[in-house]
């Protein structure tokens, strides 16, 4: 399966584990709940779909890679104890706690949440001494004497053997007591989660045409040659530092990524023409809907792939502003929640308004803090704490420069405040949802006989804050071409039924 349909088996389990009786106990006995296997390439998204499913559940999350572990880290220190054993004393060997148990009691203590993940990766690469203890521990969830704590659900992760030399194979015994889950790559399931994660547009375009190199491990005379999603991702992360900086991204940077020669030289001749599109279209005209008529006849006669470049290129500017939108629109909802509290406190607390604003500034903070300790917060939910705490520190330093002490007059302030952003945030909407509309209508006069509008409204559709932003805020050209896309599609399935029948 694709690690779309293993992140939905984990939580599929994970919500069953979590599942009580009328008495509080675990439907499912704790010592029935068999850990969850992940097993699959290298570097397609394990670690990744661990995070977003323990931010999705509201639970803890304590990762370990299990090769860098010793015995004596994982099972802990071992000394002496004195023991009375029918009238006679004895020397008896046992163990301090286990790191990674500890781990476990520090994230509940620190965070509050008493359920969660402990995830270990490459558990069937441990060194030779630690073997017999990590079977033990998969079969019982026991490392040493301590147990991992009721609420918290074993997930683990390794490679096929073909991938590691240091695999180390399983009994029965041990598999019987697992749910494993077999995971590969799959490109279309990590475009939704490139789109979440801003990858460069040149990657996208460059996989969309060449979906092959998305993920390939070779063995050469010279080696293992191999690209990975973890690559193609790290990747994105540098160009674009490379980008703001004026650093120049070439083969010798992009060989460091994406360790398949070929590959890397492909992808450079395509990131230099990637370039070269970007300079020679007007995105910015094209978006603002003054494309002048030598972009339009270019555009028309240009070859299939650069006008997906092209295709790339406005899509991303788009949904740029899309999601600058979205992250505003998400403070500005924390922003309304804390503000709508605030008469109400003043009343009743005798407190400041410069008090009120720094309490909530310190509580988002807070938040931000345990969040990230406990990896339950998403990068949205985060911009969103923080660009809150930001407004409302803003706000905060107006009140101090002003000279009124009076309640009212305060509240009027911040009102007034809130109303300005309020406009601004609607006139950044109304903004983008023109860029789409120019968007359309650049492509429906460019590439009216070709597959380009097809594409724009199924990128559209995957991407989820473009379409979050259409859902909220409406867009008339992508709802006709949507519909038209449907009615295609339907059409075509039935044409392939027709195919199939056996007449």
């Amino acid at each position: 399966m694709n690690i779309k349909e293993a992140k939905e088996q984990i939580q599929i389990a994970m919500k069953g584990y979590f599942k009580k009786d009328s008495f509080g106990n675990y439907r499912i006995p704790i010592e029935k709940q068999r850990p969850i296997f992940l097993i699959g390439p290298p570097g397609i998204g394990k670690t990744a779909i661990m995070e977003q499913i323990a931010q999705e559940l509201g639970v803890g999350l304590v990762s370990y890679s299990m090769t860098h572990h010793t015995r004596q880290s994982a099972l802990g220190l071992p000394f002496i104890e004195h023991k009375l054993y029918d009238g006679k004393e004895y020397a008896v060997s046992e163990y301090t706690m286990s790191e990674i148990i500890a781990s476990v009691y520090e994230m509940m203590e620190t965070t509050g949440l008493k359920e969660g993940i402990l995830f270990l990766d490459e558990v069937n690469c441990v060194s030779e001494t630690l073997a017999p203890s990590m079977l033990q521990f998969l079969q019982y969830k026991v490392f040493g004497r301590h147990r991992v704590p009721d609420g918290w659900i074993v997930v683990t992760a390794g490679n096929p053997a073909e991938y590691n030399s240091s695999v180390r194979e399983f009994d029965i015994v041990t598999w019987d007591r697992l749910k494993r889950i077999d995971v590969e790559p799959d490109y279309d399931v990590w475009k939704e989660y490139a789109y979440r994660k801003a990858v460069h547009p040149a990657i996208l375009t460059y996989l969309d045409i060449k979906k092959s190199d998305f993920y390939r491990i070779e063995s050469t005379v010279d080696g293992k040659s191999f690209v990975t999603a973890r690559g193609w991702s790290d990747l994105s992360d540098m160009i674009r530092l490379c980008e703001e900086n004026g650093d120049r991204v070439n083969e010798n940077l992009i060989r460091q990524y994406l360790q398949n020669r070929r590959i890397a030289k492909d992808f450079a001749v395509y990131y230099d023409l990637f370039n070269k599109y970007r300079s020679d279209y007007q995105v910015d005209s094209i978006l603002a809907g003054k494309a002048d008529e030598t972009i339009r006849t270019r555009a028309a006669k240009a070859p299939f792939d650069e006008r997906l470049s092209l295709l790339g290129l406005l899509l991303e500017s788009v949904n740029e502003h899309i999601r600058d939108v979205y992250g505003e629109e998400q403070a500005f909802m924390e922003l309304y929640g804390v503000l709508r509290k605030i008469s109400t406190e003043l009343n009743s607390s005798g407190i400041t308004a410069e008090a009120f604003l720094q309490k909530h500034i310190e509580a988002k903070q807070n938040e931000v803090a345990n969040g990230r300790r406990a990896s339950t917060l998403s990068s949205d939910r985060q911009y969103a704490l923080q660009r809150c705490a930001a407004m409302l520190e803003e706000q905060r330093t107006m009140l101090l420069k002003e000279s009124a002490a009076d309640s009212k007059t305060l509240l009027k302030l911040i009102k007034s405040d809130f109303d300005k952003r309020k406009k601004d945030l609607k006139k950044r909407t109304d903004a983008t949802g023109k860029m789409l509309s120019h968007l359309f209508g650049f492509c429906e006069e460019v590439f009216a006989d070709g597959q380009e509008l097809l594409i724009l409204v199924t990128e559209l559709t995957i991407n989820t804050y473009s379409a979050g932003f259409i859902s909220r805020y409406g867009c008339e050209e992508y709802f006709r071409h949507n519909k038209e896309l449907l009615f295609y599609e339907r059409q075509k399935d039935i044409i392939d039924s027709l195919d199939n029948l056996d007449l």
